[in-house]
């Protein structure tokens, strides 16, 4: 268990990327969903023990983040937003490399380990290949592999999907699908579907604030028989709050919220986690 307290974290001129964010979080797959600039990537930094905040509480399993770092990052695996790899190195020799600054023996148990990694993140092919000529799908599925060594009870990913086409983006649902089981997995995003396909909760995050959370069906299921869209857009005096508008087919698509038909054109819509993400950024709560 994963267990955030108060968290806090002001940047210079004022910013205040972290505004008392509370979170329990279970083993199994939790996603952090949020626009970019919310605070996600300074929650995921602090929660890896790479920088520190101004307030509160971490704790894992028993130990106390803030107070020893070092415990935590012996059972941390951790994919960053952004990456990079010696220009000449290979896959395979990355991965040692990364093997080593982490503490493990240099031995054939570890090289058996990473051969294992190749194997699940459909590298093997690739193992002396330079990380530098990899594709962008590639790339992250190397950086999951980096992060499994040593296999860590908490895995934090910020932003894997970012840039992906859909055939790479499909590799990695899958790859990240076998990868919760006992494990702590927290999936940073702003991308919605990435939650939709991977994760059975969340927490929505906005402004360094945690506005909502939740099992992600549930969130789901409290918007029930309250969006509407039509091909129209909300009329301005409705009390119905505009969502989203899209386009289906070259035709747009206005969503709203409101307890009842706004009005003519309007016809009820299957609700999304899309639509409760919108709702809670445009700070309003179904009752």
């Amino acid at each position: 268990m994963l267990e955030v307290r108060n968290l806090g974290k002001t940047y210079r001129g004022g910013v205040r990327a972290l505004d008392g964010i509370d979170l329990s979080i279970p083993p199994g797959m939790f996603g952090l969903l949020g626009p970019n600039g919310a605070g996600k990537s300074t929650l995921m930094r602090t929660l890896a023990a790479i920088q520190l905040p101004d307030s509160g509480s971490i704790r894992f399993d028993g130990i106390d983040v803030l107070a020893d770092p070092v415990a935590l990052r012996r059972r941390l695996g951790y994919l960053p937003q952004s990456f990079g790899a010696y220009p000449h190195a290979s896959c395979r020799t990355m991965l040692r490399h990364m093997a080593i600054l982490k503490g493990l023996p240099d031995d054939a148990q570890t090289a058996s380990r990473i051969d294992q990694l190749l194997e699940l993140t459909n590298l093997t092919a690739h193992a002396d290949r330079p990380v530098t000529t990899f594709s962008g799908g590639m790339r992250q599925r190397w950086g999951i592999a980096q992060a499994l060594l040593g296999d860590p009870a908490l895995l934090i990913l910020d932003e894997p999907t970012a840039g992906l086409d859909p055939e790479e983006r499909m590799r990695l649902y899958n790859l990240l699908s076998q990868l919760s089981g006992e494990r702590v997995v927290l999936l940073s995003t702003h991308i919605v579907d990435d939650i939709e396909q991977l994760c059975s909760a969340v927490a929505v995050v906005q402004g360094g604030k945690v506005v909502a959370r939740g099992e992600t069906a549930r969130l789901v299921e409290e918007l029930a028989g309250r969006v509407w869209e039509s091909a129209e857009p909300v009329p301005a005096r409705s009390p119905a709050r505009h969502l989203s508008t899209a386009y289906r087919r070259g035709q747009p698509v206005h969503r709203c919220f409101a307890v009842s038909c706004p009005g003519a054109g309007f016809t009820p819509a299957v609700p999304s986690l899309e639509d409760r993400y919108f709702l809670e950024l445009h700070g309003a709560r179904p009752c």
